[in-house]
């Protein structure tokens, strides 16, 4: 007589290897999800270094226009090298700014400033906020 040896049988086998799929393709999405995340992030961060480039106070004279970088820096940077002057002209933004916002404490005589928004328009839409106290 025989003995019966414990074993898997061949249904225990396909339902553990699709168990096991499940969990590697779940792996591998949230794997892609990270990436493009921080392809984003990363992209994001470049962009906004270069965003402060736009951030002067001669940006608030331009709204509704498209400029480069070098339009806005040129008056207090002088660019030596044609490569550099290039790179500033090749990075253009959008620049839009709404109505300046007045401040005032509430009291008679405190302090009152003017808020100015700057929002950069393109691949990477950004907004900064330009604060100037206006009396103290």
């Amino acid at each position: 007589m025989r003995r019966m040896v414990p074993a898997f049988t061949l249904i225990e086998i396909l339902i553990s290897v699709m168990i096991l799929s499940i969990s590697i393709v779940a792996v591998f999405k949230i794997y892609n999800e990270n990436q493009n995340r921080i392809t984003y992030i990363s992209e994001r961060n470049k962009h906004a270094l270069e965003d402060s480039l736009f951030l002067g106070e001669e940006v608030l004279r331009y709204h509704k226009e498209k400029r480069s970088a070098y339009d806005l820096i040129q008056q207090e940077f002088k660019p030596n090298k044609d490569k550099s002057r290039k790179a500033l002209k090749e990075y253009m933004r959008d620049i839009y700014i709404p109505e300046p916002i007045k401040l005032t404490s509430g009291k008679e005589g405190g302090v009152t400033a003017e808020v100015n928004e700057i929002k950069l328009r393109g691949a990477f839409s950004s907004s900064y906020q330009h604060f100037k106290i206006t009396s103290f």
